[in-house]
């Protein structure tokens, strides 16, 4: 395997490691960064940019990162909270009235970070263009009934999401959500990321599809096997597991440039690696001069907010403010690290014990929604290397 890129001293495992899931868990083409205390230490790619093709993953290449995106876009009102322009604790209404219909007066902000709102479905799923239209979108979130008493339970919104989140900060700031992270995390960090992407970057970007599930290798990493409950709710059309999932009906094509250039805060994130590594880095320090969050923001991030069995992914889940946490479904490096998996494969997190912040992007999508066996075993690496010290 032709590795490109460069592995500090002393983190060859994780080089290693990268290597080995081409050779043993199907992987076509990916990139892997990570950071640690600010400073970059592992930068590689390998394979092909598109997962059918044969053309080479390049330096700058960056894929769609599905879910990842939400831990992006949860930065946005975390870091209007610390500017002092969002009450966590106020109700969704205060800035968005519309909102208020139907029950859900006394939704927090904080409930939809957290995926407390209760509205991870829609009763009339939206086509792609409504999805994609901001006012098509949040006048369907904000007449929709919540499926639950807001904040008394918790499920996964996997797209309802991006128009909370989205309808919330335009409101808030005046700005788009896109244009609130191009202007004021993207570019000051100097990122090759984008919630909806530009016509004049499309050429970066490779094609994404499905890739084969092979046999674990012996020692060959962690394998979650779906419990019935998970497999009868995904089967189920009329369960809540499939009705949030289909809550843009019909299922996209993410290799669609006009799915790719819809501003959805929970699916259409565009990155590289590298990107998502010194996001995460700059949410626990300063990266080159630049730091996001102050000390008590950075505690809110990982602070639980929810926990226990998932309404929607019918497994345990934990979730702070717009993050998952570590958990035995979605295991990250330790206790205290934060950050999202995207369906399919790609993951951001930081680990503040350790001042690891990692990146992992990947163009074969497989079924795992939130531990997949190649970014653990990346994990499995950076572990061991941070563990010996």
């Amino acid at each position: 395997m032709d590795v490109q890129g460069s592995a500090a001293a002393g983190w060859e495992p994780v080089r290693e490691a990268f290597v080995r899931n081409f050779e043993q868990r199907g992987e076509r083409g990916a990139a892997v960064a990570v950071y640690r205390d600010g400073r970059k230490v592992v930068d590689l790619w390998a394979g092909t940019r598109d997962v059918d093709g044969e053309a080479p993953w390049a330096v700058d290449t960056a894929q769609i990162v599905r879910s990842v995106t939400k831990g992006v876009a949860a930065a946005v009102p975390l870091l209007l909270h610390q500017r002092g322009q969002l009450d966590l604790d106020a109700p969704v209404g205060t800035y968005w009235p519309e909102f208020k219909a139907r029950g859900k007066e006394r939704t927090l902000v904080r409930h939809l970070l957290a995926h407390q709102a209760g509205v991870p479905v829609l009763d009339r799923p939206l086509t792609l263009a409504e999805a994609a239209d901001p006012a098509a979108s949040s006048a369907a979130i904000a007449a929709q009934a919540p499926v639950w008493q807001p904040g008394a339970d918790h499920g996964y919104h996997p797209h309802t999401y991006s128009w909370l989140i989205g309808a919330l900060v335009q409101r808030v700031t005046g700005r788009s959500l896109r244009r609130w992270v191009a202007e004021e995390i993207a570019r000051p960090l100097g990122l090759d990321l984008w919630i909806g992407l530009p016509e004049d970057e499309a050429h970066r970007i490779g094609r994404v599809g499905p890739v084969a599930e092979p046999a674990p290798a012996a020692g060959g990493g962690l394998k979650l096997r779906p419990k019935r409950a998970v497999a009868d709710a995904y089967a189920d059309p009329g369960s809540l597991t499939r009705r949030a999932f289909a809550a843009i009906t019909p299922v996209p094509d993410e290799n669609d440039p006009a799915y790719r250039a819809a501003e959805l805060a929970g699916s259409t994130g565009i990155s590289t690696a590298r990107a998502l590594a010194r996001f995460y880095a700059a949410t626990l320090g300063p990266v080159d001069g630049h730091r996001m969050f102050a000390p008590a923001t950075l505690a809110m991030a990982r602070t639980q907010e929810s926990a226990g069995p998932d309404r929607v992914l019918v497994v345990p889940t934990r979730f702070g403010l717009g993050y998952m946490l570590h958990c035995p479904s979605s295991p990250l490096l330790g206790p205290g690290s934060f950050g999202h998996p995207g369906r399919g494969g790609s993951l951001g997190f930081a680990d503040p014990e350790s001042g690891v912040a990692l990146g992992y992007v990947t163009n074969g999508l497989r079924q795992n929604v939130t531990a997949d066996p190649r970014a653990q075993a990346l994990i499995r690496a950076v572990k061991g290397i941070v563990t010996a010290g």
